[in-house]
This record gives structure tokens, C-alpha cells and sequence, in this order.
């Protein structure tokens, strides 16, 4: 019984708590603007991978290069939807 008890999964979700306590942190005590924005880069970067790898089994199958492929387009996408939105909506071009 002890095998099919997803102990990963278990720590991943309790690791991603944390790490929202850890963002939220910047909030309830009311740091800086430079140290809130690492902390939050920070949290949400490790918080991406630990979704990546233990909830979206990205390294689990065989073609991973494809996977990581496909997630790097798709993150530089969203970059430059957000770079484009900031110019367009706050920046004024």
C-alpha cells in the first residue's frame, strides 16, 4: 500500500504552499519594491518548475526534448504578449 501512495505529489503540494506563503509575505509585511519583486521572481519560478515537473510530468515520458521545446515557445510567447500589451496599454505606443 505504501507504493501507491503519491508521496511526491504529497510534497510537491506542500512545497508550493509554502512558496505562496512566501510570496504572500511581501504583502503582510510590507518590504520594498526591489526586494518584493525578487521574492516574488524568485517564488514564481520555482513554483513554475515545481508545477512543470511534479504535476505536469514533464520529464516523465519520452520525448522530453519536444515538451521543453514546446514549453520554451510558449513561455516566449506570453513574453512578448505582455512586452506588447505593456507598450501598447501603459507605455503609449
Amino acid at each position: 500500500m505504501a507504493e501507491l501512495f503519491p508521496k511526491e505529489h504529497v510534497v510537491g503540494f506542500i512545497g508550493s504552499l509554502v512558496l505562496t506563503i512566501a510570496a504572500l509575505s511581501v504583502v503582510w509585511f510590507d518590504v520594498s519594491m526591489v526586494v518584493g519583486m525578487i521574492i516574488l521572481l524568485v517564488t514564481a519560478l520555482i513554483q513554475a518548475a515545481v508545477q512543470l515537473m511534479l504535476f505536469m510530468h514533464i520529464g516523465e515520458t519520452d520525448d522530453k526534448v519536444d515538451i521543453w521545446v514546446a514549453t520554451l515557445f510558449a513561455f516566449g510567447i506570453g513574453i512578448v504578449t505582455i512586452i506588447g500589451s505593456l507598450l501598447a496599454m501603459v507605455w503609449g505606443y
